[in-house]
């Protein structure tokens, strides 16, 4: 993982999260998959497990442990009903980040082009 994805992750990896979860419950390791998936590749579990822990200790998922068809049980995550609220909160701040981050960007880049 870059050091760029690195740092964008600390901010983003609770939001991704808590948006996998909204179907269902699922584990940590089918989570880190799913991120793969979405591509952000190479999220270490030091960094999904801390996550899915904080979330819990807010109380926006909470945890259950089922048996496994390939090993020991797992340890599920779902969202609460905080959770999707926080989830809501958080999408909207993310609406309003990237409208305000693409509109300095292409600001700037028109900026730039113009004084070309």
């Amino acid at each position: 993982m870059s050091d760029s994805t690195s740092r964008l992750l600390r901010g983003f990896l609770e939001p991704c999260l808590l948006a996998l979860l909204t179907p269902g419950p699922d584990y940590g390791l089918s989570l880190m998959r799913r991120l793969s998936a979405a591509g952000l590749e190479d999220v270490p579990g030091g960094s999904l497990y801390p996550a899915l822990t904080r979330l819990e200790r807010r109380g926006l998922v909470s945890t259950s442990t089922r048996p496994s068809a390939s090993g020991p049980a797992r340890k599920y995550y779902e969202l609460t009903a905080a959770g999707r609220n926080e989830l809501a909160a958080r999408r909207a701040e993310w609406r309003s980040f990237r409208t305000a981050f693409s509109a300095i960007l292409e600001s700037s880049t028109a900026t730039t082009e113009a004084r070309s």
